[in-house]
């Protein structure tokens, strides 16, 4: 096989301007924050940066546009390590563009979607979708049209041996669907929500009962829950996995870079209760530098 994963979904730069004193206020008066940076975003591309960080062959998949914010993505995913032959150039829409402004440890999102919503399960070579180990989808709520074809993918990965991962994201118009997203969780190895996110879309208020109503539909449910650490539910037996104690500078990408790292461990033969800790290693390392991408551990710092 050429590639052990393919990464499918969302890539953008972000420009990660903080921290900034609530409330944030208009009214044209300008204010001074101690620290901008223009960084690698979107969760897909983050992971698959993490990924090829941890030593995996990676190609990624998704739209960008014709413009200078596209080749920055192109550039930065082809400087980590990740293949861009499947990233289209969308010759008529804009390459998406993410603002987030910090403010201790929480943060506000602000994204103009551009060509994000066009990408689609057409845009995925068949051939490469063939010839992968694993196959990891990101953003669900931000990417409807994949989201409709991406059961398919999923299927044609599996018929070809690959296994699948999913991380739904948030949903910005807060329905959190599940009549598109269940026939994808039947065909999904792997279901990467958040805390916030599985609650959300069980409406438990229970984490664990949560991740177990969404492992019986069909995956191992994985969640991330920031210092708490993680767990891994398989619709009966609930095991944890502690976060590790850094010095936090931004939690932009932790998820992702979790996600990575589950992806690797699983691919290099680890038992669930072994990938969740090394997971749980890569989301709290990644931490410790601003943006998504700059502080992404190796493999050797993972397991160590």
């Amino acid at each position: 096989m050429t590639f052990d994963l393919l990464v499918i979904g969302d890539a953008n730069p972000d420009v990660v301007v903080g921290p900034v004193a609530q409330p944030i206020l208009f009214g044209q008066k300008e204010r001074l924050v101690p620290s901008g940076s223009l960084v690698l975003g979107g969760s897909a591309s983050i992971m698959a940066c993490g990924a090829a960080r941890l030593g995996l062959r990676v190609a990624f998949a998704g739209r960008v546009g014709d413009d200078p914010a596209g080749a920055f993505v192109r550039t930065a995913l082809s400087d980590r390590g990740v293949n861009v032959d499947a990233l289209v150039t969308d010759p008529t829409l804009p390459t998406p563009l993410t603002t987030i402004l910090t403010s201790g440890d929480d943060r506000a999102i602000l994204t103009s979607p551009g060509c994000m919503p066009s990408t689609a399960a057409e845009d995925v070579p068949r051939s490469l979708l063939r010839s992968v180990r694993h196959v990891h989808a990101g953003s669900f709520y931000l990417l409807p049209e994949l989201a409709i074809g991406l059961a398919g993918l999923f299927k044609e990965a599996k018929a070809a041996k690959a296994t699948t991962s999913l991380d739904p994201n948030d949903d910005p118009a807060g329905k959190w669907d599940r009549v598109t997203l269940d026939p994808i969780l039947r065909v999904t190895d792997y279901f990467l929500p958040n805390a916030a996110e599985a609650l959300a879309l069980t409406g438990h208020h229970s984490v664990v009962d949560a991740a177990g109503i969404l492992a019986r539909r069909g995956p191992l449910v994985v969640v991330k829950n920031g210092a708490e650490g993680a767990l891994a539910h398989n619709g009966s037996k609930v095991i944890t996995a502690p976060a590790l104690k850094v010095e936090t500078v931004d939690a932009i990408g932790a998820g992702d870079s979790f996600d990575a790292g589950w992806v690797a461990a699983v691919l290099n033969g680890m038992k669930p209760d072994r990938a969740l800790t090394i997971a749980a290693a890569c989301g709290s390392l990644s931490t410790r530098a601003a943006g998504g991408t700059a502080a992404q551990p190796t493999w050797e710092e993972a397991t160590a």
